[in-house]
């Protein structure tokens, strides 16, 4: 059988992709942000499937191996190519977006994932920002699509010559939300405004955080020639296609098991934490919580301040798994509120399961979440393999 043998497996794979998208008739849509990445992207893929066929990458494989891997699942039919991008350094979007030139870049917000390899926010927003440098100008059709809400990302509009398209929650985004609120089930309800109307959504998916990500998948939606009501229509009907966020599962006696343990920062554990609240209103809440990786100098501030919050929006208990991060959790809770048995630092997950197998009860939500390093998404596989009985439905 014939073999290609290449010096380097990242370099050919990159100088496939770049063949292949030049050969494609798709657009390309990269979207990058330090959170909410992937929830997004699989929500633009999920809108924009329905005008045409569209290829997007698979859960979270948005590096040097994976975004090259997506471009060369595309054929002569796709039309629509949507890439996650991630970055850990300054150059890598740059790189990538040498690989797969996009049509359309959108970045959705600067946060704090990352924060110890970057070394700040501003070098962050610097990284960022080399996807809407590398747009074709608006002449050429290129469109920067950019969080209205969040200032480091608006001001990137000064650093591309493509159109810029404004989605948030503010009176000068272009895309926007009216009226967010919470179903009893916790899932977000808004009204959807577009410069072709506006339309109301609920969403299937769970925690208010998603309506910046709708946002943003509306906006690339509308820059297709979408209407408001086909854009609404498509995010009421989207569902979560990445296992581990946001997983929401019933169990038959009655405990709601939150599975949020593919990955953890800052930004990403306050929304999760306000989401269960949300879903847990008349019912006992417990946040299984582990270290938020990669946070260098800020990793004590950022633990206790997640520690504060939980007993801020009065989470009902607090399970801190791990080691030192873990305990920085538990002490902000403490300082906090005083707080006594509402709170327990445990070793590891084979300890938070023992916990939670004796203490939970009908009723009860339980979120688990960390970086993706901990692992904890084998509490909640546990928690649904436990004293249940019959077929467990996953909502």
């Amino acid at each position: 059988m014939p073999a290609i043998v290449v010096e380097d497996v990242q370099t050919a794979l990159g100088a496939l992709a770049r063949h292949v998208v030049r050969r494609l008739g798709a657009t390309l849509v990269a979207l990058t942000g330090s959170a909410g990445k992937t929830s997004t992207k699989d929500l633009i893929a999920q809108v924009l499937r329905r005008k045409a066929p569209t290829v997007f990458t698979p859960g979270s494989l948005n590096n040097e191996i994976g975004l090259p891997l997506t471009a060369l699942s595309a054929t002569e039919e796709t039309r629509f190519l949507v890439l996650e991008m991630g970055a850990r350094g300054i150059g890598h979007i740059r790189y990538l977006t040498e690989l797969t030139p996009p049509k359309v870049g959108v970045v959705l917000n600067v946060g704090s994932a990352h924060i110890g390899e970057f070394g700040g926010r501003e070098q962050i927003a610097r990284a960022k920002g080399e996807l809407v440098e590398s747009l074709p100008p608006a002449e050429e059709g290129g469109t920067a699509i950019l969080n209205a809400d969040d200032p480091l990302v608006r001001a990137m509009a000064s650093r591309t010559k493509a159109k810029v398209i404004l989605f948030g929650e503010s009176g000068e985004a272009d895309v926007r939300a009216e009226n967010v609120r919470l179903t009893d089930s916790g899932q977000p309800a808004f009204r959807l405004h577009t410069p072709s109307g506006a339309c109301d959504v609920t969403m299937r998916l769970y925690g208010e955080h998603h309506v910046s990500n709708a946002l943003a998948a509306a906006a690339v939606a509308h820059e297709t020639g979408m209407s408001a009501e086909e854009i609404a229509t498509a995010l009421s009907e989207s569902g979560s296609l990445s296992r581990w966020r946001m997983e929401v599962t019933e169990r038959p006696d009655g405990v709601t098991v939150v599975n949020d343990a593919y990955n953890a920062n800052p930004e990403s554990m306050r929304a999760a934490l306000r989401a269960l609240v949300a879903m847990g209103r008349g019912r006992r809440t417990w946040a299984v919580l582990g270290k938020m990786a990669e946070l260098g100098d800020e990793a004590l501030a950022e633990h206790d301040a997640v520690g504060r919050l939980a007993v801020r929006l009065n989470v009902s208990k607090l399970v801190a798994v791990g080691g030192r991060e873990a305990s920085w959790l538990q002490l902000g809770a403490y300082n906090e509120g005083s707080w006594g048995e509402e709170s327990v630092h445990v070793s590891d997950a084979q300890a938070a399961i023992d916990l939670l197998r004796s203490e939970l009860r009908p009723g009860d939500v339980v979120l688990v979440k960390a970086s993706r390093s901990v692992g904890l998404e084998s509490v909640a596989q546990a928690l649904l393999e436990t004293g249940t009985e019959g077929e467990v439905a996953a909502r």
